[in-house]
C-alpha cells in the first residue's frame, strides 16, 4: 500500500531551518514495529503517523515515534502534523478547522492554526496535562550529563529538576550563555542518571540578556540533548513545561505569561518557539506552545498492513 508522507520544518520560516518531523499521512494498517521502523528510516527526532479519529468529534488518532521508541506527546510533533494537515485540506479546496483536536498517548492535544492573509504560517498546541514537577538532580549531576562542571549549573533559581506538561525532561538552567555553547552530551553521565522520573534528556537554558542578533529579541535561549546523543534543533514540550514554570514563578496571579525560546542556534538550525501561558490564581492553567512552519518535502513510500 502506498504511504503518503510530508516533511515540515517547525518553528521556523525558513527552508531547512528550525525542527524537522516527518507526517505520514496514510498510518491505516501499519503496526508499531512498522512505525518503529520508517521513524527509523526517517531519522529524525520525531516521525508522526495519523489515523481515523476512534471519536467522531476529534480530528486524528496521532501516533509519535522517535528514532528509539513511540513517545506519548511531543511539540514541534504536533504543530508540523497540524500545518501538514491543513495544508493538504487546503489543496483539497476543503474547509479548514480553527482548531485539530488529536487523540494521543497522554491525551487529548488541541493544535490551532494559525493564519495570515488566509495562507497557513503555522500552529499552537495546548499541552494536555498541567505542569508536573518531579525529582531533582544536584548540579553535578546534571553537569555531568553536560560535559560541564558543576558551577557551571546554576541552583539559585531551581536545581535541576525534572518537569513535564505531557513528556518529561530534566531541566537545568546555566550560569551563563557561554556554559550553554560548551554543552555536549556525555555518555557516562547520560547513563548514571537517566532515565529519571521518565525523563531520558536534559534541557538546559539561560535567560537572554540584550537584544542581539543571537537573541533576536528571545527571552529564553536552549538546547536539549536525548539519550541518543543527539541534539534537538526544537523542543516543543519542554519549552512548554519550562514556560510553565517560569510563569508560576512570576508575580502575576491572573492573566497570560508569554515568552520567546531561540533553539537550535548551535546546530545552524535555529528555532523560535512562542509560548504563552495561561494563569489562575497564582497557578499555570493552560500552557501553549506555537510557532511557523514550513514544507520541505513530499512523497510516498510502498508497505503493506499488518495491523498488529
Amino acid at each position: 500500500m502506498k504511504r503518503r508522507y510530508v516533511t515540515v520544518d517547525v518553528f521556523t520560516d525558513r527552508l531547512f531551518h528550525g525542527n524537522p518531523v516527518a507526517v505520514v499521512l496514510d498510518a491505516v494498517g501499519l503496526s508499531a514495529s512498522q512505525m518503529q521502523d520508517v521513524a527509523i528510516e526517517f531519522n529524525y527526532s520525531e516521525t508522526t503517523f495519523v489515523l481515523p479519529a476512534q471519536q467522531p468529534d476529534h480530528s486524528a488518532q496521532v501516533r509519535i515515534f522517535t528514532p528509539g521508541r513511540e513517545v506519548p506527546f511531543a511539540g514541534h510533533p504536533n504543530v508540523g502534523t497540524a500545518f501538514a494537515l491543513a495544508q493538504a485540506m487546503a489543496e483539497r479546496n476543503e474547509t479548514l478547522p480553527q482548531q485539530f483536536v488529536f487523540e494521543e498517548k497522554a491525551g487529548l492535544v488541541p493544535v490551532s492554526l494559525l493564519q495570515e492573509d488566509r495562507t497557513i504560517v503555522g500552529a499552537e498546541l495546548l499541552a494536555p496535562e498541567p505542569l508536573s514537577r518531579r525529582g531533582c538532580a544536584t548540579a553535578s549531576e546534571a553537569a555531568a550529563c553536560l560535559s560541564l562542571a558543576p558551577d557551571d549549573i546554576r541552583v539559585d533559581t531551581h536545581p535541576p529538576q525534572v518537569l513535564s506538561v505531557g513528556l518529561p525532561f530534566l531541566v537545568a538552567e546555566l550560569a551563563s550563555r557561554d556554559a550553554l555553547h560548551r554543552c555536549a552530551p556525555n555518555r557516562s553521565g547520560f547513563d548514571a542518571l537517566l532515565p529519571f522520573d521518565g525523563a531520558h534528556s536534559v534541557y538546559a537554558y539561560v535567560r537572554a540578556a540584550g537584544d542581539d542578533a543571537v537573541t533576536a529579541g528571545a527571552d529564553i535561549l536552549s538546547r536539549m540533548f536525548t539519550a541518543r546523543l543527539n541534539e534537538d534543533p526544537a523542543t516543543g514540550s519542554a519549552t512548554g513545561a519550562l514556560a510553565a514554570m517560569l510563569a508560576d514563578a512570576s508575580p502575576m496571579s491572573d492573566g497570560e505569561v508569554g515568552f520567546r525560546f531561540l533553539q537550535g542556534v548551535d546546530l545552524g538550525r535555529p528555532s523560535l518557539l512562542g509560548a504563552r501561558v495561561v494563569k489562575s490564581g497564582g497557578t499555570a492553567r493552560s500552557v501553549h506552545v506555537g510557532g511557523r512552519c514550513v514544507k520541505a518535502m513530499q512523497g510516498s513510500f510502498d508497505l503493506p498492513a499488518t495491523d498488529r
